[in-house]
């Protein structure tokens, strides 16, 4: 039977490595903490209301107080949707 060829390999070259630069600041850098300190206004917002009983942060509103502070907390939301 008869021999087959050998035949000579190419060295091997690995492909050119790829640059995948990230781009960390893409111009919305104020996102997270515009939304962060939304959430806390709008959290501190209604501990302070519940803590003093009605009196602060603003008396005249009553209750609607609570309401305020859940504005702050859901624009703190609404602001979320713009972090990439």
């Amino acid at each position: 039977m008869p021999k087959s060829r050998i035949r000579k390999k190419a060295d091997f070259t690995p492909p050119p490595a790829k640059r995948n630069t990230v781009k960390l600041s893409s111009g919305r850098s104020w996102v997270a903490p515009l939304m962060l300190a939304l959430f806390l206004i709008g959290l501190a917002w209604i501990v302070v209301f519940y803590v003093t009983t009605g009196d602060m942060p603003v008396e005249s509103l009553g209750n609607w107080n609570i309401v305020v502070g859940f504005g702050f907390i859901a624009a703190g939301f609404v602001v979320s949707t713009q972090w990439k």
